[in-house]
């Protein structure tokens, strides 16, 4: 690419779009399958998602202004690309699109038929096509909103003018609504006063009471809307019970620590802005109602702390009721699974948190494992792994914990004899981890995407977020016994020359804005493998997004995990606070060295790749 500090590049090459086609077939349109052809005359945004994804989600939720605004001149569709095996499954993603209120045409692509046409290699990427069938722009990762939005305006006033842009209402249509007391809900809770089960009902954005026996609706907390005020939340998700008899809940689409007291029925807020936590602008510590979180997903009382398991940002923060405060305390934003003190160690959307023994557990839900944190004397923090080979290898697979496998598990549960439940979401499984003796085994299956689980006396009370419930298992004495399955990411390596390959990542600033240098370089690139011997040099940090990447004799295969960011402000000199914008991708690419293999790889942060091979 272009040194990123050059002249813009020129405005809009014409590039065809590819067809859009997905075995799945097409969600939200009331049946009707459609073509590129028939939404000429529409601006069409393609969102490349899966549902695993919190980067998608957080995507998708800053596109849903925009989507409103241009109801009738864009079209957004979301294309579903899976990750894991269980995101192939058809009626997983019809879930999915009404898990997240998902309000625009989804096609369902298992193969990934369409995600190859575009070239993609991450999640989120969003393609502008405009109303003459023209890719326009790319983008991948968080952070575009403010620049697809300004270039929707532009192609509105450039085809209105040319006769070209087509007003009207959109493909969509929403579907029939569904009935049950509980909507794909997300964690549990005892109330040790009651008995009672308070449960996140996450798409109905409230927390539920259930009597004692799971079923029993006792009130309702929260109006049910998406809101952040005194009685409203966005997809809460985690809760813990608090010293003081309250409950604190992750209230995850609002990037916020919420607190509910059951006796009084109050709603409060203990931490966040209601913003989402933001590379290059946003602190890590602070004040807890003057720091932005990003996608809390679940939480647990820890070390005299309340611990945040940070999904949006793949990390662990603790909140400090006695001072107010929040500090980032393990991960570095990075994604991957790295094991070590908790400033350098990795995580991958930690979305469940338990406390046993001397341990605080995490459930690392995209690495498919179960991590630990531990404190030593000193009062320094390190993270080890129990089960989990990281992020593109997953499946059902029992026995001893280095060689066992999980499917990207949301919740995990201190059982009485100091073992572990996992809620082993994609393979609807419980499965139980005995630190005693390293062995992985599974607990009960036919579960429907479960992501928590709570003891009940005996019993264990599952979260079966997918059948829209709370089962109720006899915790059994032996293990069930399953027929192991390993999987490995879908996505098809990219074929690499051996030796040197250059490193392209694509940025170009927004039409408007330029690169934020006010404060020094504006730009990183981080680059690390696995194995880390693929990589004879070029790993670590740095400010320039073109790397030259040595590949080390003897390796055939591997994954280069690359992230970037990128800071660009409003170009206006008569402007004496520009707005500014961060644009920020971690991407996991399987690369596979071969003879005949590109000698450059190309990742699209934002713009178009003007050196990308021909078709």
């Amino acid at each position: 690419m272009d040194n990123p500090t050059s002249a813009p590049a020129p405005r809009r090459a014409r590039l065809r779009a590819p067809e859009l086609t997905g075995k799945g077939g097409w969600l939200n349109t009331g049946g009707v399958s459609y073509t590129l052809a028939e939404l000429r005359g529409r601006i069409v945004v393609l969102d490349f998602w899966t549902f695993c994804c919190v980067n998608c989600l957080h995507a998708m939720d800053a596109m849903r202004e925009l989507e409103e605004k241009h109801q009738d001149t864009v079209v957004i569709v979301g294309v579903h690309s899976p990750k894991f095996a269980h995101e192939a499954e058809h009626e997983a993603v019809v879930d999915a699109v009404e898990r997240y209120e998902v309000r625009h045409p989804v096609l369902d692509d298992p193969e990934l038929a369409t995600w190859k046409q575009y070239a993609v290699h991450a999640w989120p990427t969003l393609v502008v096509i405009d109303p003459e069938g023209y890719i326009v722009a790319q983008h991948a990762g968080e952070g575009h909103t403010h620049a697809i939005g300004r270039l929707v305006e532009e192609l509105e006033a450039e085809h209105e003018a040319k006769g070209t842009l087509r007003r009207g209402d959109g493909p969509y249509v929403e579907p029939e609504p569904v009935a049950s007391d509980l909507r794909f809900p997300g964690k549990a809770v005892v109330l040790p006063e009651t008995g009672t089960f308070l449960v996140s009902d996450t798409t109905r954005h409230q927390l539920v009471e259930l009597a004692a026996d799971g079923e029993s609706v006792l009130r309702r907390v929260g109006g049910g809307e998406r809101g952040f005020g005194r009685n409203s939340f966005r997809e809460p998700q985690g809760l813990a019970l608090l010293p003081d008899g309250t409950v604190a809940v992750a209230d995850t689409v609002n990037h916020a620590l919420r607190s509910f007291d059951p006796k009084t029925g109050a709603i409060g807020t203990l931490a966040g802005t209601g913003k989402q936590w933001w590379w290059h602008e946003s602190p890590t510590s602070g004040p807890a109602l003057e720091v932005p979180l990003s996608s809390p997903w679940d939480l647990a009382w820890w070390q005299d702390r309340l611990w945040i398991a940070m999904a949006g940002v793949h990390q662990l923060w603790t909140y400090d009721p006695a001072s107010g405060t929040v500090e980032a305390v393990a991960g570095t934003t990075g994604e991957g699974l790295v094991d070590g003190p908790a400033s350098e160690a990795l995580f991958a959307q930690p979305s469940g948190l338990a406390v046993a023994g001397d341990r605080l557990w995490v459930a690392d839900s995209e690495n498919s494992a179960l991590r630990y944190v531990e404190r030593a004397e000193d009062g320094s923090y390190t993270v080890g792994t129990a089960v989990g080979l990281g992020l593109f290898d997953f499946g059902h697979r029992d026995g001893p914990a280095g060689q066992a496998l999980l499917q990207h598990p949301l919740g995990v549960t201190a059982l009485p004899d100091g073992s572990l439940a996992l809620a082993d979401t994609y393979n609807h499984a419980l499965r139980r981890y005995d630190p005693a003796t390293g062995e992985v085994s599974t607990l009960a299956t036919d579960l429907r995407e479960p992501s928590d689980a709570v003891l009940a006396r005996d019993d264990i009370v599952v979260v079966e977020s997918g059948r829209h419930r709370l089962t109720r298992l006899r915790l059994p004495e032996e293990a069930v016994r399953v027929e192991a399955v390993a999987h490995r990411t879908r996505r098809a390596p990219t074929d690499v020359a051996p030796g040197t390959v250059r490193l392209d990542v694509v940025f170009t600033a927004p039409n408007g804005q330029k690169l934020d240098t006010r404060y020094g370089p504006s730009t990183r690139l981080l680059v690390s493998s696995t194995p880390p011997e693929l990589l004879a040099k070029g790993e670590g940090a740095g400010t320039d997004l073109t790397r030259d990447l040595v590949l080390a004799e003897g390796i055939t295969e591997g994954v280069l995990h690359v992230s970037a960011m990128a800071a660009s402000c409003d170009d206006d000199p008569d402007i004496e606070y520009p707005a500014c914008h961060v644009h920020q991708q971690d991407w996991g690419v399987p690369v596979r060295v071969a003879d005949g293999g590109t000698g450059r790889l190309g990742l699209v942060l934002a713009g178009l790749d003007a050196d990308a091979d021909a078709g």
